[in-house]
């Protein structure tokens, strides 16, 4: 059994389903996905993630705001009110994204800084996404003691150098279906070296496609197929990575059953 550690199931095209989502997570579970954790990117949408959490049992749901979503910071007491939600095992996801904002980004560091601050209230891990602010985003880590609720580099694309920074701050590292493309060839290396006792996967569906079925929707089915390529990368049973990743899961996201 496998887990899909980081999905958007409320933004998935349901189109080749019959337009049910019952479908999609019927055929996840046919192949081996075990759980989901739906992520929240946004406050208008986030009662259509906790509703998904609601609705099946083997998915978890996150609060938070992506850094490209709204330059308004939510305060960090409204994160805590939402994330009191039942099934809500993290929060984010968050981080910085210098890729797709430009200009003073001092809002996007603030807002990071909320979620930080909301997950040490409660005790939550951290759901990290970071595209083009490897400094920023490890400095800041740093500085607002996030070692203390640990978390994860999600849909990781970034260099080895700053998945230790992050990994020495007790963060486990995920890879999602780049992984598995020809040119992520750099991003390969990462997933050769990374210990199995710290790395996660994902689909980050409905982006992100991996091979054989990349360019198309993606859903969280497709998380074998990450966790496949992994493990011949590594010349490793795809059953040990499914085995780690699975554990890695549930260490982290301990709230989740």
């Amino acid at each position: 059994m496998i887990v899909d550690s980081h999905c958007h199931l409320n933004m998935l095209d349901l189109s080749n389903y019959d337009n049910n989502l019952d479908n999609v997570i019927t055929a996840a579970t046919e192949n081996g996905v075990e759980t989901m954790l739906c992520v929240s990117v946004d406050l208008p949408t986030l009662p259509d993630v906790l509703s998904c959490a609601q609705r099946y049992p083997n998915v978890y749901a996150s609060v938070g705001v992506h850094p490209n979503d709204s330059q308004e910071v939510t305060p960090v007491e409204k994160l805590v009110e939402l994330a009191n939600a039942p099934k809500v095992v993290a929060i984010g996801e968050t981080g910085l994204d210098y890729f797709r904002s430009e200009g003073d980004l001092s809002w996007q560091r603030d807002a990071f800084r909320t979620h930080i601050r909301a997950a040490k209230q409660l005790g939550l891990p951290v759901i990290i996404h970071t595209r083009d602010a490897r400094e920023d985003t490890i400095k800041l880590m740093a500085e607002e003691n996030i070692a203390e609720v640990g978390g994860v580099l999600h849909c990781f694309t970034e260099s080895w150098d700053m998945a230790q920074a992050a990994m020495d701050m007790g963060f486990y590292v995920s890879f999602s279906g780049i992984v598995t493309f020809k040119n992520a060839k750099e991003l390969q290396e990462v997933a050769k070296k990374m210990p199995l006792d710290r790395m996660l996967i994902e689909t980050d569906s409905p982006f992100l496609a991996p091979v054989p079925f990349r360019g198309k929707p993606n859903y969280p089915a497709y998380v074998r197929n990450v966790g496949e390529f992994i493990a011949e990368l590594r010349d490793e049973p795809f059953e040990l990575i499914a085995k780690h990743t699975t554990e890695n899961f549930y260490t982290l996201f301990n709230k989740a059953q």
